[in-house]
């Protein structure tokens, strides 16, 4: 008898931990899913030429912050206009193309997003154009994921 109760104590005590490896809930591939919808719109819309559209991708907030280069700016219209200095034409800015993209969301309504970036313009050797990395926050607004603070760097 003396031989069963730890026995028994270690059964109850195992169906009372948590899982090793627990299921993601399912709100999280709706986070993921919502994310990755606004990165591909930015990336289809620079494709495009649209810095305009590109931008559709952030909070039009003064809140937004953006790292980058070593300047940091605040508000969509400072970012936008950075951009628009950047990339004054569809020839500045390429083909974009995002890779090894990790989403991880942080709640409903919020997500972290971080992966590589790369530009592929005339003249660029393939593969060798503009490139780096990128770390994004972005939050679910009435509009959509949209990005809250974005770290870019480049290689």
């Amino acid at each position: 008898m003396l031989r069963l109760v730890p026995l028994a104590a270690f059964v109850a005590l195992a169906g009372c931990a948590p899982a090793a490896f627990p299921a993601p809930p399912p709100a999280a591939d709706a986070v993921r899913a919502g994310v990755r919808a606004t990165l591909d719109a930015q990336q289809d819309a620079w494709n495009s030429g649209s810095v305009r559209g590109f931008m559709d991708g952030y909070a039009r907030a003064d809140t937004l912050t953006f790292l980058s280069g070593g300047t940091a700016r605040r508000g969509w219209d400072e970012a936008l206009a950075g951009y628009v200095r950047g990339y004054p034409d569809a020839a500045a800015m390429g083909r974009l193309l995002f890779s090894d993209v990790s989403i991880t969301p942080l709640s409903p309504t919020r997500a972290l997003a971080w992966g590589r970036w790369r530009l592929q313009r005339a003249g660029d050797a393939e593969g060798a154009g503009p490139g780096g990395l990128f770390t994004l926050v972005l939050a679910e607004t009435p509009d959509g994921w949209r990005v809250v603070h974005d770290h870019t760097s480049a290689e």
